[in-house]
């Protein structure tokens, strides 16, 4: 007899903890966000590095692009993004002696593919009038391509062919690099659907010629014979300084920094994004935002 009430409190232990399991799964599920979301952003973008020393705030850049985040649940996302953006500097903007005497500027646009996990710090659901913002935490890598330019007698010039630096033509620096990326951002869910974000997000990258700036003045000389045709243009996009400007461009710099190979050059993104939810959403019975 005890042995039968065992056995059948038994069987409905085990039946309750099954019903407990199938509560707790549906309430997951009903709670989670699994899905798709896509949209786009707008916002600024900034150059550091060699040219911005002192991280000046003052001239950013256009920056666009397109997004898609799946929502693992109302806690991790992954994100995927198309961006677009042009970065520049200027020593002209510079407060630092050696960097007004250099007197180099450049500009470049950058075209990045990059993927990103997020973090929310709050449960983040759609239509929901509890969990409707959250802050969240970023990181992730990127690919990008850029293409530093100079404004010269009244044109942008390419200077990547130039070989500024005194590469030799075919051993140029990749204008193909990668980044690290981290940062910050705030979620909002506008309705059921739509939803609204602000992000900040720096890139470090693998490459110091972002700027066409990094090691030393090469020699002119040879730097003219290796560039042919352009070897004038050349030798006049590598030294800009203003005492060669003030006397001669044969100034022997040879060997003296031009800028500092130690620290690669980093860029930022300021965003605000509009996303619509593809995914399903939050049982009916659980009141949302009106």
């Amino acid at each position: 007899m005890l042995l039968h009430t065992m056995l059948v409190l038994k069987k409905k232990f085990i039946r309750f903890i099954f019903a407990c399991c199938i509560i707790v799964f549906s309430k997951v599920n009903a709670w989670s966000q699994v899905g798709w979301e896509a949209g786009l952003w707008v916002g600024a973008a900034h150059y550091f590095g060699d040219l911005n020393t002192k991280y000046n705030l003052e001239k950013p850049g256009e920056a666009f692009g397109l997004m898609a985040r799946y929502n693992f649940n109302n806690r991790v996302a992954l994100k995927f993004a198309a961006n677009y953006a042009v970065v520049s500097a200027s020593d002209a903007n510079s407060n630092n002696p050696f960097e007004i005497e250099r007197n180099l500027s450049f500009r470049s646009p950058i075209t990045e593919v990059s993927s990103q996990m997020e973090f929310n710090f709050l449960p983040f659901t759609h239509g929901s009038k509890d969990e409707y913002f959250s802050p969240y935490f970023l990181m992730g890598a990127s690919v990008f391509q850029f293409n530093p330019q100079t404004y010269y007698l009244n044109k942008w010039v390419d200077l990547r062919p130039l070989g500024t630096e005194g590469q030799f033509k075919g051993k140029e620096y990749y204008t193909l690099s990668a980044a690290f990326l981290f940062g910050v951002g705030v979620k909002y869910d506008l309705s059921e659907r739509w939803s609204m974000q602000l992000e900040l997000s720096g890139r470090t990258t693998f490459t110091d010629y972002l700027d066409d700036v990094s090691r030393v003045y090469p020699d002119k000389r040879r730097l003219f014979q290796e560039r042919g045709n352009v070897g004038s243009l050349a030798v006049a996009m590598s030294d800009r300084s203003l005492s060669s400007a003030a006397s001669s461009t044969s100034l022997n710099k040879t060997g003296f920094m031009r800028g500092n190979a130690d620290n690669k050059d980093a860029f930022a993104f300021l965003e605000v994004g509009f996303l619509y939810f593809f995914g399903n959403l939050r049982c009916p019975d659980i009141s949302r935002r009106k």
